[in-house]
Formats: structure tokens, C-alpha cells, sequence
């Protein structure tokens, strides 16, 4: 479906923004590749690498509605990936976060509509459910934007819809190129933040093939949960550097002991699928009356039990000390 079609991704120099590039590439024709991003050097290094006839780069914020609009003529579709992602940053620096989560996603919805785009999917993050730490919070709002956009679009054909899931294995910031920054400086002990923490588990490569299929399945309105495994942080640190000894240090400004992606509170909206969730959302779209049981591709799902959480904490599939060496592997990432 990306065959001679204009694509536009913001945050576009990131872990993920090169990585869904570097798929695209690989395996279609796309007429246009628009990388909208603010950093130039970023950019510059990536143009060194991705310099296809069908590439082209954006200097731009997702601040400045005027430039979006500018970069987003004739685009079919929108991965917005642009965000304030550090929790400990974002909590430290609330204004700047809600500028750049919070309406960079209104300048973005604003900016699809006005040009017309086809389709938009929005990253969200597992920290978006249940939030206690303001960039959860503001990726909340930024999901709430994206779902109730289908209700602006005044008849235009532009439809919105999120794709949430967890840590991303090996992603700038995260915490497995920290441990990997330890261990090769010669560090005598890998810090923990608390022993029985999780996380849902997921490589840039499954984060972009998720993406790449859900604006096959979207019809607009829904929040897409893969169905990934969940690790412990103390499993984690064992596989990297099995002869370090690990010390707890206490969880970091607004850190969660497990995440979540499906709250309980969402159960009644909430429809599983073979290898995803589907979260429905809680408004009527005036225009259309969407059945999300059966999706873009023809797969059928049911509502889970009332009460279901998918949990990080409580996954029935958590990776074995080998699994996550694997992961590792397939990240790239050398202990």
C-alpha cells in the first residue's frame, strides 16, 4: 500500500524513524520519504545513509503548525513519532514537555486535515496508561487528540488512530545501550532501580512491522496493543553482564514498578485479537458507525473479560535470561 505514495514521519531521525525508513526501502516504492525532524546534524548523518532520489528532509518542529502544514502537502500518510520521551526530563521540564506532546499532536491533526492526508497512526507508549508521570500524562492527551480528530476532519478523508506498546530493545535512552555504556567503560556493578521491576519487551523491527500493518487494519478511532513478552529488569542485567553484581538504587521521578498497556478500567472497550489488542474508543464518531470486532484486514476479534489489564507485571510470557540474549542479538546490541 506504500507503492508511489508520500510518507511523512516526524521524529523522523530517531531509533524508530530510521528503522521504519530503512523498512520501507527494502520493501516498497515509495514516491516520496519526507523526514521531518528539528535537529540538522541528525539529519545530516542520516542523509549520509539514506539518500535515496525518493528521500527528502524537513527541518521542522511540531511546534510550528505553519511548517507541518508546509511539510505535510500532498502526503498520504503520517507516522507521527515525535516526542519528549526522558520521564525523569519530562518531569523536570513539564512546560517544554506539553508543548511538544501535547500541541505538536494538535498541530499535527491540524495540519493531516488541512492537507488532506489519508491516513495518520500516532506512537503512543505503554506509559500513557494509568499515568502517574507527566510524559505518561501528556502522551494520554496526545492519544485522546488522535482518537477525537476523527470527529474534525468535517469531511475530509483523513482518519486517526494510535499505536501503543513498550520498551523498544536498544532504543535511544533506553535502558539496554545504558547497561551496554557501563559494562564497556568497565563498571563493577549494573543499578537497578528496584528488584522485581518489568517491562514489556519489543524490537524496533516488530514496532515497525506492527505499525506497517495497522494502516492496513485502522479504520480510525483505535488504540493498537501488539501482544509482546515482558521482562525482568534484574533478568536483563544478567544477561548482558552475568559477573556483575546488581545494586538497587530506588526507582528514578515518576517510574512505575510494572507497566501497563490495556487498563482495567478500559476492559469494556478492549477486543483481543490473535497477536494484538484493540482498544475501542469511548466517543461516537457523528459520521460513521465502525464495527472494530472485524478490522481493515478481516480479522476477527471479542471483547476480552471485564477487568482484563495487560499487565507487564502479570504477562503470561516473560523471557527466559536466553530469550532476551537473543533479543539482544536481533537488536544488534554486543554484550
Amino acid at each position: 500500500m506504500f507503492d508511489n505514495k508520500s510518507i511523512l514521519i516526524t521524529g523522523g531521525t530517531g531509533s524508530f524513524g530510521k528503522q521504519y525508513i530503512k523498512t520501507l526501502l527494502e520493501r516498497y516504492k515509495p514516491k516520496r520519504l519526507i523526514v521531518f525532524s528539528r535537529d540538522e546534524l541528525k539529519q545530516f548523518e542520516m542523509q549520509q545513509v539514506f539518500n535515496d532520489s525518493c528521500m527528502r528532509y524537513f527541518i521542522g518542529d511540531v511546534r510550528d503548525l505553519e511548517r507541518l502544514q508546509q511539510a505535510m502537502n500532498d502526503v498520504d500518510y503520517v507516522i507521527h513519532a515525535a516526542a519528549l520521551k526522558q520521564v525523569p526530563a519530562a518531569e523536570y521540564n513539564p512546560t517544554e514537555c506539553l508543548k511538544t506532546n501535547v500541541h505538536g499532536a494538535e498541530n499535527v491533526i491540524r495540519a493531516a486535515i488541512d492537507n488532506g492526508v489519508e491516513k495518520v497512526i500516532a506512537l503512543s507508549t505503554d506509559k500513557a496508561a494509568n499515568p502517574i508521570n507527566l510524559y505518561g500524562a501528556s502522551k494520554l492527551a496526545s492519544d485522546k487528540l488522535f482518537v477525537a480528530a476523527n470527529n474534525m476532519t468535517g469531511g475530509h478523508k483523513t482518519t486517526f488512530s494510535v499505536v501503543r506498546y513498550g520498551n523498544v530493545v536498544g532504543s535511544r535512552g533506553s535502558v539496554v545501550p545504558f547497561f551496554l555504556k557501563l559494562i564497556r567503560e568497565g563498571c563493577d556493578h549494573l543499578p537497578i532501580t528496584h528488584d522485581e521491576m518489568t517491562r514489556f519487551w519489543i524490537t524496533l523491527q516488530q514496532g515497525v512491522d506492527f505499525v506497517l500493518k495497522n494502516f492496513d487494519r485502522m479504520q480510525g478511532g483505535e488504540i493498537f496493543v501488539p501482544k509482546i513478552p515482558s521482562v525482568r529488569v534484574v533478568d536483563l542485567a544478567t544477561a548482558m553482564a552475568p559477573e556483575l553484581e546488581q545494586k538497587i538504587i530506588g526507582i528514578r521521578p515518576g517510574e512505575k514498578l510494572h507497566e501497563i498497556m490495556c487498563p482495567a478500567d478500559d476492559s469494556h472497550l478492549t477486543l483481543e485479537f490473535d497477536d494484538h489488542y484493540v482498544i475501542q474508543p469511548t466517543i461516537k464518531f457523528h459520521h460513521v458507525d465502525l464495527d472494530y470486532s472485524r478490522n481493515g484486514l478481516g480479522e476477527v476479534g471479542k471483547l476480552v473479560n471485564q477487568g482484563f489489564a495487560y499487565d507487564s507485571g502479570e504477562n503470561p510470557h516473560f523471557l527466559t535470561i536466553e530469550e532476551i540474549k537473543e533479543f539482544n542479538r536481533i537488536a544488534d546490541i554486543e554484550e
